[in-house]
């Protein structure tokens, strides 16, 4: 039989992007009709951030995360639940005050997982590593990972731990390797964000030899890199993740309408490559998720 390869789709980010696509979901309502979109076009995982419906920017509000995971167990859908806790992290020094947060929301680790632990999706994803993001730091101070891998672990839910650098994949390894995690681990290896690894082979091959043994990994990568790095980490063995968090674009020029249609194409992309798109249940048997 061909392998199933496992779709996430990460359905609307953090980033400042509904500007630049009318597209981008925004409400409750918005983000649980991509996500039931994006199962129906083959998605076994959906990925969730929430955003002020006002405003359109990122929140950490319990009771946007409430709405939207309801909306999604409501409708009876399969699709398996992913909740962020990458929201809390972002830290730009004060020009005049290098102490002092330029921009505010940093949070504390039981901040950033409150609505984890309350909702008990089937997986979070869990950053593991400090890094230059960009034009900030994004800070995840390894006591602080440790303590949300452990009261995530407890609750039940299964931590997708996400990898922007070599770094990021050793401690990973650390992680597992002090029984913080239970098994299999799950990888998302996270390629071409400034100032990660970079979206190519050698960057896939070399964090993919850093998967702890018995481990299961995917890979994406943003911008135009989305559809090429679904290829890659089929070839290599993974599974993949597109969405308008990544990736605002269908193809060159082209605005997708909605989560769905990339979705479909990397359901295409898996298909031409003689593999199987994962159902949810095949998923949550690949990763051990009851």
């Amino acid at each position: 039989m061909s392998r199933p390869v496992i779709i996430s789709c990460a359905l609307t980010g953090g980033g400042d992007t509904t500007g630049s696509s009318p597209h981008v979901p925004v409400t409750p309502e918005q983000i649980a009709n991509e996500a039931l979109a994006a199962r129906a076009a083959g998605a076994a995982i959906v990925h969730v951030h929430v955003r002020d419906p006002q405003t359109g920017k990122p929140s950490r509000d319990p009771a946007l995360y409430r709405e939207v995971v309801r909306r999604i167990r409501n409708s009876g859908s399969d699709v398996l639940i992913n909740l962020t806790t990458g929201a809390g992290g972002r830290f730009v020094p004060d020009a005049a005050d290098p102490n002092r947060n330029a921009i505010p929301g940093m949070a504390t680790a039981e901040e950033r997982m409150a609505h984890v632990l309350e909702l008990r999706p089937d997986i979070c994803s869990l950053d593991i590593g400090t890094m230059n993001f960009s034009s900030y730091a994004f800070v995840n101070l390894p006591e602080h990972v440790e303590r949300m891998a452990s009261a995530i672990r407890e609750a039940g839910v299964k931590p997708e731990l996400e990898v922007f650098d070599l770094g990021h994949a050793a401690f990973a390894r650390h992680l597992h390797q002090r029984g913080l995690l239970a098994d299999p681990p799950w990888l998302q290896l996270c390629l071409g964000i400034p100032w990660g690894a970079p979206a190519s082979t050698e960057s896939m091959q070399a964090l993919k030899q850093m998967v702890p043994a018995g481990g299961s990994w995917s890979a994406f990568g943003i911008s135009r890199h989305q559809f090429p790095m679904v290829a890659q980490a089929v070839l290599l063995g993974g599974h993949v993740r597109v969405g308008l968090e990544d990736n605002l674009y269908l193809t060159r020029g082209q605005l997708s309408p909605g989560n769905a249609p990339m979705v479909e194409r990397a359901a295409r992309i898996i298909r031409e490559l003689d593999a199987e798109v994962a159902t949810p249940a095949q998923a949550r048997e690949i990763l051990r998720i009851g």
